[in-house]
């Protein structure tokens, strides 16, 4: 398939030799695309490759009906959720885009970001079950694009929790949508490594935040978004970075941003966690409200997220199947189960039994 190279992701396999306008061999026939290698396209201006079709892709007309989803879903043809999922892939691709732009020029398009981002976020409203939402936007192939835009949804909704202004939550998931833009300079080979970091590769990915910043600052006028990109790895008791500063330092929009950051990360096991459960990673979060992270939008996210687990089908550590009927007050991580044999678990009396795992149907 022939595509603009804005519409590159990382992983797409050219099927024929690449060459610039000058007759100069870029790329060969069967390379697997990285970052860089789409940045060397744009050097080299090349505008249109040729790719092996994406099994899990969109195709073009898709993409493209996709932007007449809000107006059909007014006549009631598509429902919430495809809509949501559609929009999710317009962003994905917007904030692939912006990222490119970065890499090459240092600063992005800001009203691209907003044309994008600002129709996924007008329909959050509808969407109540907050767990179902994000655990229906997990994505196999996670990527820093679509963690960006988990972060800014998630961002969103505790910015409303926490009684902030329309625009007020908007502009907080811009800064959770953009926080990791400044990744685009960190080297490639860095961001992906799997093994441990060594020292001076970890100070080259904690310098992102600075990039961030500066990205941002280069492309819009909002103070607010850039400090969120700077300081979102920064903690209450100043064992972050890049600054070490505290939480007074900390900006408010940070405070949401960080802990919407923290729990994506733990979802996709980016947070030292192999096996994600969605129990243990809020009660990780509710531990780091005390003394890491601020502890109002921490507990936002226990009292929001916490009530949508009742009539959740879970998986018990003893191999039962069962529903959440009742959260217990006292402990909010052992809740009462009704098992498949018509039997209650009282989770906080068989101290013993634990939830393995929180099943979405989609």
């Amino acid at each position: 398939m022939r595509i603009h190279i804005m519409n590159l992701q990382d992983g797409d396999r050219l099927t024929a030799d690449t060459f610039s306008d000058a007759g100069l061999h870029v790329l060969g026939q069967g390379t697997v695309l990285k970052s860089e290698d789409i940045t060397l396209l744009m050097q080299h201006r090349v505008d249109y490759v040729d790719i092996e079709p994406r099994e899990e892709e969109i195709t073009e007309a898709e993409f493209f009906a996709a932007a007449a989803v809000h107006s059909t879903r007014m006549n009631g043809d598509i429902p919430p959720e495809e809509e949501m999922k559609s929009q999710f892939v317009q962003t994905v691709h917007n904030y692939q885009s912006a990222f490119l732009e970065a890499l090459t020029v240092g600063k992005f398009n800001a009203t691209m970001v907003d044309d994008a981002l600002q129709p996924m976020v007008e329909g959050l409203d509808e969407q109540k079950d907050v767990v179902h939402l994000l655990m229906m936007l997990e994505r196999d192939d996670v990527n820093n694009y679509t963690h960006s835009i988990q972060v800014g949804l998630l961002s969103f909704y505790m910015a409303t929790w926490l009684g902030y202004s329309p625009k007020e939550c908007y502009q907080i998931s811009r800064g959770g949508y953009l926080h990791d833009i400044g990744k685009c300079k960190v080297s490639h080979r860095i961001r992906n490594k799997t093994e441990p970091l060594t020292p001076d590769e970890q100070l080259e990915y904690q310098r992102h935040t600075i990039y961030g910043h500066d990205i941002i600052k280069s492309s819009m006028r909002d103070e607010a978004t850039a400090l969120v990109a700077l300081q979102h790895h920064e903690r209450e008791d100043g064992s972050g970075y890049p600054m070490q500063i505290k939480k007074d330092e900390i900006h408010p929009y940070t405070q949401i941003v960080s802990v919407a950051d923290v729990y994506i990360s733990m979802r996709s096991g980016d947070f030292g966690s192999s096996n994600p459960n969605l129990i243990n990673n809020l009660r990780d979060i509710y531990s780091m409200g005390f003394g890491k992270l601020n502890e109002k939008p921490v507990q936002a996210l226990m009292q929001h997220l916490l009530p949508n687990f009742i009539g959740k089908q879970v998986l018990l550590s003893n191999g039962e199947k069962g529903v959440i009927v009742m959260n217990n007050p006292s402990d909010i991580f052992k809740p009462l189960i009704k098992v498949e044999s018509e039997q209650y678990r009282d989770l906080s009396k068989e101290r013993s039994l634990s939830i393995d795992d929180l099943i979405i149907n989609s």
